[in-house]
Protein backbone atom coordinates (compact mmCIF):
# COMPACT_ATOMS: atom_id res chain seq x y z
CA UNK A 1 0.00 0.00 0.00
CA UNK A 2 1.43 3.46 -0.82
CA UNK A 3 2.59 5.78 1.92
CA UNK A 4 -0.51 8.32 2.05
CA UNK A 5 1.41 10.82 4.44
CA UNK A 6 3.77 11.52 1.49
CA UNK A 7 1.42 11.09 -1.36
CA UNK A 8 -0.48 14.04 0.50
CA UNK A 9 2.56 15.66 0.94
CA UNK A 10 3.39 15.73 -2.48
CA UNK A 11 0.37 17.40 -3.52
CA UNK A 12 1.58 20.16 -1.47
CA UNK A 13 0.75 22.79 0.32
CA UNK A 14 1.52 25.18 -2.61
CA UNK A 15 -1.07 23.78 -5.22
CA UNK A 16 1.75 23.04 -7.54
CA UNK A 17 -0.20 19.66 -9.01
CA UNK A 18 -0.33 18.83 -12.84
CA UNK A 19 -4.40 18.57 -12.20
CA UNK A 20 -6.63 20.29 -14.41
CA UNK A 21 -9.39 18.80 -13.71
CA UNK A 22 -11.07 17.34 -10.73
CA UNK A 23 -14.14 14.21 -11.06
CA UNK A 24 -16.35 14.55 -8.12
CA UNK A 25 -19.07 11.88 -6.77
CA UNK A 26 -22.00 12.71 -5.09
CA UNK A 27 -23.31 10.60 -2.59
CA UNK A 28 -20.76 9.92 0.41
CA UNK A 29 -18.09 13.27 -0.58
CA UNK A 30 -20.72 16.11 -1.02
CA UNK A 31 -24.18 15.03 0.81
CA UNK A 32 -24.98 11.87 3.09
CA UNK A 33 -28.37 10.95 3.66
CA UNK A 34 -29.83 13.27 1.50
CA UNK A 35 -28.29 16.35 3.63
CA UNK A 36 -25.04 18.19 2.40
CA UNK A 37 -21.96 17.49 4.33
CA UNK A 38 -20.12 20.11 6.47
CA UNK A 39 -17.86 21.93 4.89
CA UNK A 40 -18.58 20.27 1.43
CA UNK A 41 -20.36 23.30 -0.60
CA UNK A 42 -16.76 25.66 0.53
CA UNK A 43 -14.66 22.71 -0.70
CA UNK A 44 -16.59 22.74 -3.59
CA UNK A 45 -16.46 26.27 -4.22
CA UNK A 46 -12.55 26.22 -3.77
CA UNK A 47 -12.02 23.40 -5.99
CA UNK A 48 -13.52 24.82 -8.70
CA UNK A 49 -10.44 28.01 -8.63
CA UNK A 50 -7.69 25.11 -8.55
CA UNK A 51 -9.68 23.55 -12.46
CA UNK A 52 -12.38 22.17 -14.18
CA UNK A 53 -14.96 19.83 -11.64
CA UNK A 54 -16.65 17.98 -13.21
CA UNK A 55 -19.83 16.13 -10.99
CA UNK A 56 -19.77 12.29 -11.66
CA UNK A 57 -22.46 10.17 -10.31
CA UNK A 58 -24.36 6.88 -11.35
CA UNK A 59 -27.48 8.33 -10.11
CA UNK A 60 -29.94 7.70 -13.43
CA UNK A 61 -33.38 9.27 -11.92
CA UNK A 62 -32.28 12.59 -12.57
CA UNK A 63 -31.14 14.76 -15.54
CA UNK A 64 -28.11 16.79 -15.61
CA UNK A 65 -30.16 19.70 -14.89
CA UNK A 66 -32.20 18.31 -12.27
CA UNK A 67 -29.03 17.20 -10.46
CA UNK A 68 -27.41 20.31 -10.96
CA UNK A 69 -30.80 22.22 -9.57
CA UNK A 70 -31.01 19.78 -6.75
CA UNK A 71 -27.38 20.51 -4.89
CA UNK A 72 -27.69 24.02 -5.90
CA UNK A 73 -31.09 23.70 -3.80
CA UNK A 74 -28.43 22.62 -0.71
CA UNK A 75 -25.96 25.49 -0.88
CA UNK A 76 -23.68 24.32 -3.88
CA UNK A 77 -22.80 26.14 -6.85
CA UNK A 78 -22.99 23.78 -9.85
CA UNK A 79 -24.64 24.40 -13.21
CA UNK A 80 -25.79 21.31 -15.35
CA UNK A 81 -22.61 21.71 -17.72
CA UNK A 82 -20.40 20.80 -14.63
CA UNK A 83 -23.13 17.92 -14.30
CA UNK A 84 -21.98 13.77 -15.73
CA UNK A 85 -25.09 11.58 -14.70
CA UNK A 86 -25.45 7.65 -15.94
CA UNK A 87 -28.37 8.91 -17.98
CA UNK A 88 -26.39 11.62 -19.79
CA UNK A 89 -23.51 8.79 -20.53
CA UNK A 90 -26.27 6.51 -21.60
CA UNK A 91 -27.57 8.90 -23.65
CA UNK A 92 -24.40 10.31 -24.73
CA UNK A 93 -22.87 6.96 -25.60
CA UNK A 94 -25.64 5.25 -27.82
CA UNK A 95 -25.82 8.38 -29.74
CA UNK A 96 -22.02 8.54 -30.56
CA UNK A 97 -21.76 4.81 -31.34
CA UNK A 98 -25.38 3.87 -32.81
CA UNK A 99 -26.30 7.45 -34.04
CA UNK A 100 -30.21 8.02 -32.85
CA UNK A 101 -32.06 4.98 -32.19
CA UNK A 102 -35.38 3.31 -31.09
CA UNK A 103 -35.69 2.70 -27.02
CA UNK A 104 -37.84 1.40 -24.51
CA UNK A 105 -37.16 2.42 -21.06
CA UNK A 106 -37.52 1.23 -17.64
CA UNK A 107 -36.16 4.32 -15.41
CA UNK A 108 -37.20 8.00 -14.40
CA UNK A 109 -37.82 10.88 -15.76
CA UNK A 110 -34.11 12.00 -15.98
CA UNK A 111 -33.43 9.02 -17.91
CA UNK A 112 -36.24 9.52 -20.41
CA UNK A 113 -34.87 13.38 -20.51
CA UNK A 114 -31.27 12.62 -21.49
CA UNK A 115 -32.38 10.16 -23.77
CA UNK A 116 -34.56 12.27 -25.55
CA UNK A 117 -32.81 15.24 -25.60
CA UNK A 118 -29.60 13.45 -27.34
CA UNK A 119 -32.12 12.51 -30.51
CA UNK A 120 -33.14 9.12 -29.25
CA UNK A 121 -37.05 7.74 -29.79
CA UNK A 122 -39.23 6.71 -27.00
CA UNK A 123 -41.10 3.55 -28.81
CA UNK A 124 -43.23 1.02 -27.80
CA UNK A 125 -41.40 -2.64 -27.04
CA UNK A 126 -42.31 -4.44 -29.96
CA UNK A 127 -40.59 -1.76 -31.76
CA UNK A 128 -37.57 -1.03 -29.77
CA UNK A 129 -33.98 -1.43 -30.85
CA UNK A 130 -32.77 -0.80 -27.53
CA UNK A 131 -33.82 -1.28 -23.97
CA UNK A 132 -32.26 1.19 -21.63
CA UNK A 133 -32.64 0.28 -18.01
CA UNK A 134 -31.79 2.80 -14.79
CA UNK A 135 -33.14 2.67 -11.69
CA UNK A 136 -36.98 3.04 -11.26
CA UNK A 137 -38.91 3.54 -8.43
CA UNK A 138 -42.24 2.49 -9.94
CA UNK A 139 -40.98 -0.55 -11.53
CA UNK A 140 -43.88 -3.14 -12.23
CA UNK A 141 -44.61 -6.96 -13.54
CA UNK A 142 -45.89 -5.34 -16.52
CA UNK A 143 -42.70 -2.84 -17.28
CA UNK A 144 -40.54 -6.27 -16.71
CA UNK A 145 -42.70 -8.21 -19.64
CA UNK A 146 -42.55 -5.42 -22.09
CA UNK A 147 -38.52 -5.20 -21.88
CA UNK A 148 -38.61 -9.03 -22.42
CA UNK A 149 -41.09 -8.05 -25.10
CA UNK A 150 -38.11 -6.18 -26.37
CA UNK A 151 -35.88 -8.13 -26.14
CA UNK A 152 -37.35 -11.20 -27.66
CA UNK A 153 -38.02 -9.15 -30.30
CA UNK A 154 -34.28 -7.90 -31.26
CA UNK A 155 -33.76 -4.90 -29.06
CA UNK A 156 -30.24 -4.57 -27.43
CA UNK A 157 -29.91 -4.40 -23.43
CA UNK A 158 -28.00 -1.22 -22.06
CA UNK A 159 -27.86 -0.59 -17.73
CA UNK A 160 -27.18 2.85 -16.75
CA UNK A 161 -25.32 1.15 -13.70
CA UNK A 162 -25.59 -1.78 -11.36
CA UNK A 163 -25.54 -0.18 -8.05
CA UNK A 164 -27.51 -2.60 -5.69
CA UNK A 165 -28.46 0.27 -3.56
CA UNK A 166 -29.45 3.87 -3.03
CA UNK A 167 -28.48 5.99 -0.51
CA UNK A 168 -31.96 8.32 1.16
CA UNK A 169 -32.75 9.96 4.23
CA UNK A 170 -34.65 6.84 4.88
CA UNK A 171 -31.41 4.56 4.79
CA UNK A 172 -30.51 2.29 1.78
CA UNK A 173 -33.11 1.45 -0.93
CA UNK A 174 -32.84 -1.00 -4.16
CA UNK A 175 -31.11 0.89 -6.91
CA UNK A 176 -30.14 0.33 -10.45
CA UNK A 177 -28.73 -2.84 -9.93
CA UNK A 178 -31.87 -4.59 -8.56
CA UNK A 179 -34.16 -3.46 -11.85
CA UNK A 180 -30.75 -4.72 -13.85
CA UNK A 181 -30.95 -7.85 -11.97
CA UNK A 182 -34.65 -8.57 -12.84
CA UNK A 183 -33.86 -8.19 -17.02
CA UNK A 184 -30.70 -10.55 -16.40
CA UNK A 185 -33.11 -12.94 -14.42
CA UNK A 186 -34.81 -13.61 -17.27
CA UNK A 187 -31.71 -14.56 -19.55
CA UNK A 188 -31.11 -11.40 -21.07
CA UNK A 189 -27.54 -9.61 -19.23
CA UNK A 190 -26.60 -6.08 -20.21
CA UNK A 191 -24.39 -5.72 -23.29
CA UNK A 192 -22.89 -2.38 -22.24
CA UNK A 193 -22.96 -0.88 -18.34
CA UNK A 194 -22.06 2.50 -18.83
CA UNK A 195 -21.94 4.35 -15.17
CA UNK A 196 -19.30 3.71 -12.91
CA UNK A 197 -16.70 1.57 -12.82
CA UNK A 198 -17.03 1.12 -16.36
CA UNK A 199 -14.18 3.11 -18.21
CA UNK A 200 -17.43 4.58 -20.37
CA UNK A 201 -18.33 7.15 -17.50
CA UNK A 202 -14.79 8.45 -17.18
CA UNK A 203 -14.22 8.87 -20.70
CA UNK A 204 -17.15 11.05 -20.96
CA UNK A 205 -16.50 12.84 -17.43
CA UNK A 206 -13.29 13.50 -19.05
CA UNK A 207 -14.79 14.59 -22.93
CA UNK A 208 -16.42 16.83 -21.16
CA UNK A 209 -13.61 18.25 -18.92
CA UNK A 210 -11.70 18.55 -22.11
CA UNK A 211 -8.43 16.89 -20.19
CA UNK A 212 -6.34 13.48 -20.43
CA UNK A 213 -6.63 10.85 -18.11
CA UNK A 214 -3.31 12.07 -16.46
CA UNK A 215 -4.75 15.63 -15.92
CA UNK A 216 -6.93 14.96 -13.53
CA UNK A 217 -7.91 13.60 -10.32
CA UNK A 218 -11.26 11.18 -9.36
CA UNK A 219 -12.32 12.26 -5.91
CA UNK A 220 -15.02 9.69 -4.33
CA UNK A 221 -15.92 7.59 -1.29
CA UNK A 222 -15.94 4.05 -2.88
CA UNK A 223 -13.33 1.80 -3.52
CA UNK A 224 -15.23 -0.71 -5.67
CA UNK A 225 -16.74 1.88 -8.08
CA UNK A 226 -14.99 5.65 -7.81
CA UNK A 227 -11.68 4.27 -7.31
CA UNK A 228 -11.00 1.60 -9.05
CA UNK A 229 -12.96 2.56 -11.98
CA UNK A 230 -11.04 5.75 -11.62
CA UNK A 231 -7.58 3.79 -12.03
CA UNK A 232 -8.40 1.08 -14.70
CA UNK A 233 -8.84 4.46 -16.90
CA UNK A 234 -5.97 6.07 -16.17
CA UNK A 235 -6.24 8.92 -13.44
CA UNK A 236 -4.98 9.74 -10.06
CA UNK A 237 -7.76 9.04 -7.38
CA UNK A 238 -8.39 10.78 -3.80
CA UNK A 239 -10.50 8.12 -1.20
CA UNK A 240 -12.76 10.46 0.84
CA UNK A 241 -13.67 8.86 4.15
CA UNK A 242 -16.84 10.94 4.95
CA UNK A 243 -19.07 7.87 2.91
CA UNK A 244 -18.89 4.08 2.41
CA UNK A 245 -15.29 3.05 2.23
CA UNK A 246 -13.27 3.01 5.27
CA UNK A 247 -9.18 3.36 5.49
CA UNK A 248 -8.74 -0.32 6.84
CA UNK A 249 -10.71 -1.55 3.40
CA UNK A 250 -7.67 -0.26 1.21
CA UNK A 251 -5.49 -3.45 2.03
CA UNK A 252 -8.48 -5.91 2.90
CA UNK A 253 -9.86 -4.94 -0.77
CA UNK A 254 -6.22 -4.58 -2.27
CA UNK A 255 -7.53 -1.30 -3.99
CA UNK A 256 -4.64 1.60 -3.43
CA UNK A 257 -5.94 4.93 -4.35
CA UNK A 258 -3.51 8.00 -5.09
CA UNK A 259 -4.47 9.60 -1.37
CA UNK A 260 -6.75 9.31 1.40
CA UNK A 261 -8.63 12.25 3.24
CA UNK A 262 -10.76 12.73 6.11
CA UNK A 263 -13.17 15.29 3.87
CA UNK A 264 -13.29 17.20 0.80
CA UNK A 265 -12.04 20.08 2.51
CA UNK A 266 -8.95 18.57 3.81
CA UNK A 267 -8.17 17.21 0.49
CA UNK A 268 -8.56 20.76 -1.11
CA UNK A 269 -6.47 22.44 1.16
CA UNK A 270 -3.82 19.58 0.48
CA UNK A 271 -3.95 21.24 -3.19
CA UNK A 272 -3.85 24.84 -2.29
CA UNK A 273 -7.31 25.80 -1.69
CA UNK A 274 -8.70 27.25 0.67
CA UNK A 275 -11.62 25.32 1.90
Amino acid sequence: MADKGLVSAAMGATGDTNYRAFIVDVDGVLVKGGEPLPGAAAALAALTELGRVIILTNNSTRSRAQTAAALRALGFAVTAEMVVTSSYIAARWLREREGKVRVWVIGEEGLVEELSGAGHILSPPGEAEWVVAGMDRALTYEKLADALRALLSGARFLATNRDGTFPTPAGLLPGAGAVVGAIEGMGFPPETVVGKPSPIAFEIALEVAGVSPREALMIGDRLDTDILGAQRAGLDTALILTGVSREEDIERRGIDPTTVARDLGELVMRLGGRA
